[in-house]
C-alpha cells in the first residue's frame, strides 16, 4: 500500500515530504542551519556552495570564507546550534543525532557543564519537538592526548548517546582512536566515525573492526568491494550517507551513480542524511526527493530506508 511518503516523492511535493516523519543521524551542527533562519537571526546570507570542490582543505576554506565570525566562540555555536534544531523542525526531522566537537568545551568556561547546557538550551529554542539523540564529536586531526582530556569529562556526564570521529580520514592511523572508543563503549554510547568518504574500501571495513563500530558516516568507498559489502551486510553495520555533499565535494560524478544503489542491492543497510545543510542547501526531504528523481531509488525502498532510521 503506498504510504504518504511515497506519495510525495511520486508527486514531487516537498512540503508533503516535509510533513512526514524523517531521521538525520548525519550532520555537523555548525553547518546545519537553516539558511533564512540563519540570515533573520544573525543578519549574515550564507548562500549554499554552487560548485564542486576538490578537497577537505578546500572545504574549510570555503566554511571560513562563507561564515566569518558568526559561529565563532560559545556564543556563536550556541546560535548554529540553534539553527540546526531549527532547520530540523522545519523539515520535518523527529529523530535528529548531533552535538558539539568535544574541543568545543574549550569554546566555554572550560567545563563540561557548559557544553551541555548550551546545546540543551539550543534544543529548547530551535525544535523542542525533535527527537534529540545528543552526540559528541571528535575531530581526526587533534592529538590524542588533548581528545582524551577534552572528552573525559563530557563521558563522565552520562548525557552523551554517540561517538563520531570525523575530519580528514588520513590525519591519523585509525588505530591512535582505539582507547577513546572502548571508553565511549564502555560508558554506553553508540560507536560512528567517518571513513571511506576519501578513503578505501578496506579503510571502512578496517574501521568497522578496530573501532568497533554500530554505524559509518558516508562509508561510499565501500560499494567499491563485494567482500565488504558482504561483511557490512552480515554484521548490520549501517552507513549514514549525504548523497548532496558527496556530488559537491566531487566524491561522484553524478547523482544517477550515487553508489547508495549498489550498496542497498547490497543488502548493507544505508540511511538518508544531510552533512551540512547551510553548505549544501538542502534537507533530509530533498535528499530522498533527489535521489527519487534522479532514478537511483523506488519510492518504496526510500521508504523503507526512512523508517529504518527512524526505528
Amino acid at each position: 500500500m503506498e504510504t504518504e511518503f511515497q506519495a510525495a516523492l511520486e508527486a514531487g511535493d516537498l512540503a508533503g515530504l516535509r510533513a512526514c516523519p524523517k531521521a538525520d543521524l548525519h550532520i555537523h551542527a555548525l553547518m546545519g542551519g537553516d539558511r533564512d533562519w540563519v540570515r533573520a537571526r544573525t543578519g549574515r546570507d550564507i548562500a549554499p556552495l554552487e560548485h564542486v570542490l576538490g578537497s577537505m582543505d578546500e572545504m574549510h576554506a570555503w566554511v571560513s570564507d562563507a561564515t566569518g565570525d558568526v559561529f565563532k566562540g560559545g556564543a556563536g555555536r550556541a546560535v548554529a546550534f540553534e539553527a540546526t534544531f531549527a532547520q530540523a523542525a522545519l523539515d520535518g526531522v523527529t529523530r535528529l543525532e548531533v552535538g558539539d566537537d568535544v574541543w568545543g568545551i574549550t569554546q566555554y568556561d572550560g567545563t563540561a557543564q557548559a557544553v551541555w547546557r548550551t546545546l540543551t538550551e539550543a534544543h529548547a529554542r530551535g525544535g523542542p519537538q525533535v527527537d534529540w539523540i545528543p552526540q559528541m564529536g571528535m575531530s581526526r586531526h587533534c592529538p590524542y592526548a588533548a581528545l582524551d582530556w577534552w572528552m573525559t569529562p563530557l563521558l563522565e556526564l552520562g548525557t552523551f548517546k554517540t561517538l563520531d570521529l570525523s575530519g580528514d580520514e588520513f590525519a591519523q592511523p585509525i588505530e591512535v582512536f582505539v582507547p577513546l572508543y572502548r571508553k565511549a563503549k564502555a560508558a554506553g554510547l553508540k560507536l560512528k566515525a567517518h571513513v571511506g568518504e576519501w578513503g578505501t574500501a578496506d579503510d571502512v571495513w578496517r574501521a568497522v573492526e578496530l573501532l568497533e563500530l554500530d554505524e559509518v558516516q558516508h562509508g561510499i568507498a565501500a560499494a567499491d568491494s563485494p567482500e565488504v559489502m558482504r561483511r557490512l551486510a552480515e554484521t548490520g553495520v549501517r552507513l549514514n550517507l549525504c548523497p548532496t555533499s558527496n556530488l559537491k565535494l566531487g566524491r561522484v560524478a553524478r547523482m544517477e551513480d550515487h553508489p547508495i544503489r549498489r550498496l542497498y542491492d547490497a543488502g548493507v543497510r544505508v540511511s538518508v542524511n544531510t552533512d551540512d545543510p547551510l553548505m549544501f542547501g538542502n534537507g533530509v526531504s530533498a535528499e530522498f526527493l533527489t535521489l527519487f528523481q534522479a532514478g537511483v531509488m523506488t519510492a518504496a525502498e526510500l521508504d523503507a530506508i526512512r523508517l529504518d532510521a527512524l526505528g
